[in-house]
């Protein structure tokens, strides 16, 4: 384990208050964080100005200063699995992600994120992703590398011009006629984390069908049509098939950070677009398996 600070910078400008210094004002603003944790992001120059450079902790408070500083996290459990790359150019990078590694640095991750890990394994600081899949979903990631192309890709996404295909394994729907089309308002849930189905009008979409039948399970294939946060995962829950090993939907489950035994049997399969750039088409397929019925 260790600690390990955050890609890029958080931004802040200074609030109105009579704090005699600015480490009693960061304090002030952010309750949650111990003034210990500020101490030490001075003292390695964490706290920065908005040109770069280091502010320090005795430094007067300065209503309408906008200050910069890098988010730390002590001790950061090892993700112990390994992202694949299974394509890279000048413009595009196609990541597989494993099961548990975050996408993103996200609330005691940092550098065990696949972002983090790809940037220092390709050397790439501008590298962005397109789209983001939980942190217990395992499979295919975009990720932009180049600035001046990022807004083309992006666009894919914007217009539903790319086709996501996953994959789960869930209890038997032997009722439900296949295909099938899901469609439901989706909105926060309790707690603040999870999303729930609501009344409204419909704004997430699914497309499923049964690829395999088996006595305890079955294989699904998932088109999701719109990208609402858990949208797979609440659909599937709300039809009475919530995917296996789910610790959100339909209830919360109780298990060990560090237990990796039992991922979700979700997988973000295939991806296919036809390129902006050159116009051609792509297709990628990720190699994780999820689980046999």
């Amino acid at each position: 384990m260790s600690s390990s600070g955050d890609l890029n910078p958080s931004h802040l400008q200074l609030p109105p208050g009579a704090w005699p210094t600015l480490l009693d004002g960061l304090c002030a603003r952010f309750p949650r964080i111990d003034r210990e944790t500020w101490i030490r992001r001075f003292a390695r120059g964490r706290v920065q100005d908005a040109g770069g450079r280091t502010l320090a902790e005795d430094a007067p408070y300065r209503v309408g200063t906008e200050v910069r500083y890098f988010r730390e996290v002590d001790e950061e459990p090892r993700i112990p699995f390994e992202a694949q790359i299974l394509f890279a150019d000048a413009d595009l990078v196609v990541a597989d992600k494993p099961h548990f590694l975050p996408v993103t640095p996200a609330g005691r991750f940092v550098a065990e994120t696949l972002l983090a890990r790809l940037r220092l394994q390709l050397c790439n600081p501008a590298l962005v992703p397109l789209h983001r899949i939980d942190r217990e979903t395992a499979g295919l990631v975009l990720f932009s590398a180049n600035p001046e192309t990022r807004a083309a890709y992006q666009s894919l996404f914007l217009q539903r011009a790319i086709d996501k295909t996953y994959e789960a394994i869930a209890p038997p729907l032997p009722a439900l006629a296949m295909p099938h089309v899901r469609r439901s308002h989706l909105c926060a849930g309790e707690p603040f984390f999870r999303m729930c189905e609501g009344d409204g009008i419909p704004n997430s979409e699914t497309r499923m069908e049964v690829i395999e039948q088996g006595a305890p399970a079955w294989r699904y294939r998932l088109q999701p049509i719109t990208g609402r946060k858990h949208q797979l995962r609440v659909h599937m829950a709300a039809l009475g098939a919530p995917i296996v090993n789910d610790t959100l939907y339909p209830e919360l489950a109780m298990r060990a950070p560090d237990d990796f035994s039992r991922p979700l049997q979700l997988l973000a399969k295939a991806l296919r677009f036809n390129d902006p750039i050159d116009g051609q088409p792509r297709s990628f397929e990720s190699r994780h398996m999820l689980s046999t019925l």
